[in-house]
């Protein structure tokens, strides 16, 4: 179990909202954007309202996109790598500068029925080694834990195996919205069905698509 008192930062990769979510067929790309963007503003929002998360550190190179997510209560940092490890790696490491008692996490950003409950259950029962939360389907990732001297993301295809072979535990409980992504239309009513953040719910309003 996590030490009583302990406090995170969350660190969140942010795509620029106009080139993600290609997976999304038969949305059109201005839609595509808009549910991009939805999804990160309902994670953001999620991970404001946990207890246990003391900051949140998005880190885009979309400035636009990053001013939008620090008026809700984020902070901001360039990602000024290449690859979704090595953005995350360097972003905790401004975390650590920034905020050096605070445990970092990486979370994906496109967990629009995410709730501050599932979140804080992770929390509550990540400390120590490295842990991580796999996806729906068991074989991705949603979220990493570890502290700063052993953090090591393992993002990618297969990372669920990826990060059990660097030694991580899995975070195990049903946290339903945590584990549920969203990188395709299926995904997507999956998400719906459990209950979507408000940007989300008005993103997915304006869709003419069957099952949304």
């Amino acid at each position: 179990m996590v030490a009583a008192g302990t406090e995170h930062v969350v660190v969140i990769p942010v795509k620029p909202p106009g080139v993600g979510k290609t997976r999304l067929v038969g949305v059109p790309p201005e839609q595509r954007t808009a549910l991009a963007t939805a999804f990160a503003v309902d994670t953001v929002t999620a991970c404001l309202a946990t207890p246990g998360v003391a900051r949140v550190l998005v880190t885009t190179d979309d400035a636009e996109f990053a001013r939008a997510l620090q008026a809700l209560g984020a902070e901001a940092c360039p990602d000024g790598s290449t690859g979704l490890n090595p953005a995350l790696v360097q972003a905790t490491a401004e975390a650590g500068r920034r905020w050096p008692a605070l445990r970092p996490v990486a979370l994906c950003a496109d967990l629009p029925a995410l709730r501050a409950d599932d979140l804080a259950a992770a929390l509550a029962s990540a400390g120590g080694p490295p842990a991580y939360v796999a996806d729906a389907d068991g074989t991705g990732t949603t979220l990493y834990t570890a502290a700063h001297d052993e953090f090591d993301p393992r993002f990618g295809v297969d990372s669920a195996a990826a990060h059990a072979a660097s030694g991580a535990r899995p975070i195990l409980g049903p946290l339903p919205g945590l584990r549920h992504d969203v990188d395709d239309l299926e995904s997507l009513r999956a998400a719906v069905r459990l209950g979507v953040g408000g940007a989300t719910g008005a993103a997915v309003a304006v869709l003419d698509i069957p099952g949304l």
